[in-house]
């Protein structure tokens, strides 16, 4: 069987830490082009994938190669109009997150998808990690018990970023670039939707930095979190229920720590279990300073390619996408009216997009 052709669109730092790797790894798959404006990216992109095509508008790859499918890695301001451009040329998509930078954009995005009927995966990779597979069948065991409350991390120190990223009207700012990692994952999670969100700003180095977010499930079940682009690596979930908390650090766990509410062993099993992580350090730090090391990229991406070839439905899908960026337009709306703030789909009728699925397999 010939492998499957995929255009990469964008050859920026994650295309080069993540993709490149990725898709000249993949068994099956083709890297027939590659497209960048900069000239040095796409000659080390090149480099790489010296059987691609070369071209720095994204327009001409989608025009002038024989690519099926691509994976577009530019930045968000530019989400809404390459992939709207790929669906039309009959391209599958897989796109790294946010889906758009506004929901008026993303909706034209659904609107275009559900007429063209290929895959379309948003690259919220987290889902893929197995650490929070493990958390999701804890949580569905009711090992747990009653759930009580969340609390939740994501930082990260970026001292050089591209000016894109220290303005949210390019796509800047820790709730595009963090916070919707986290607001995925808490769907994925609970299986349930964000209702309502207060947060809180802060523009410390650049536009939106620093963000404290309180959100509530549809079921209830309040979560705290903290987001930052300005502070130390820092990734960690804990979810308290009546009978136990669940402990989560992507960074250093190498297993889900489960703490019961009352345990004469609980602090041995703590102990064990730092023992464990620090016996094991000399990975997780390589994890930790290589991003391209984390799992759940190769995961993620061997699932489109797996879509792709199948004709099968994907998660997550360009619908997760929208619904990540309803949150953080809900969590924006927030911080300037300082107010609890209802979650909106801006009436977009998803029973549309279910119809579609249900009528058969994408073309």
């Amino acid at each position: 069987m010939a492998g499957l052709r995929i255009g990469l669109i964008g050859c920026g730092r994650i295309a080069q830490w993540v993709h490149l790797n990725v898709l000249t790894s993949l068994p099956d798959v083709e890297l027939v082009a590659i497209a960048d404006l900069d000239p040095e990216r796409r000659k080390e992109a090149k480099r790489r994938a010296t059987k691609a095509s070369a071209f720095a508008h994204y327009q001409e790859l989608l025009e002038k190669t024989e690519a099926e499918a691509v994976v577009i890695c530019l930045p968000p301001l530019l989400h809404a109009e390459a992939v709207i451009a790929a669906l039309q040329q009959g391209k599958h998509v897989y796109l790294e997150k946010p889906l758009a930078t506004n929901l008026d954009d993303a909706n034209r995005v659904l609107r275009v998808w559900r007429q063209c009927g290929r895959v379309g995966m948003i690259g919220f990779n987290y889902r893929f990690n197995p650490l929070y597979r493990a958390v999701k069948h804890h949580i569905q065991s009711g090992r747990l018990g009653e759930l009580v409350s969340v609390r939740t991390v994501f930082s990260s120190l970026q001292p050089e970023m591209p000016a894109w990223k220290q303005a949210r009207k390019t796509g800047g700012g820790v709730l595009l670039d963090l916070a919707s990692h986290h607001i995925d994952l808490l769907r994925f999670l609970f299986e349930n939707e964000i209702c309502e969100v207060f947060a809180e700003a802060r523009s410390q180095y650049t536009e939106g930095d620093s963000v404290i977010l309180q959100c509530r499930l549809a079921n209830g079940l309040p979560i705290q979190s903290f987001f930052s682009i300005c502070s130390v690596e820092d990734d960690r979930i804990e979810i308290y229920g009546r009978q136990a908390k669940l402990s989560v650090d992507r960074h250093h766990s190498v297993e889900v720590e489960i703490t019961e509410a009352v345990s004469s062993h609980s602090r041995f099993k703590r102990l064990r279990h730092g023992l464990r992580s620090l016996a094991l350090s000399p990975a997780l730090m390589e994890s930790l300073t290589a991003p391209g090391r984390e799992p759940s990229y190769q995961s993620a991406l061997s699932q489109y390619v797996t879509a792709v070839r199948n004709g099968q439905t994907v998660s997550p899908d360009l619908h997760d996408g929208y619904r990540s960026l309803a949150v953080v337009e809900a969590a924006e709306v927030s911080t300037r009216e300082g107010k609890v703030v209802l979650v909106s789909d801006k009436d977009y009728d998803f029973s549309q997009y279910t119809d579609l699925w249900k009528k058969g397999k994408p073309a």
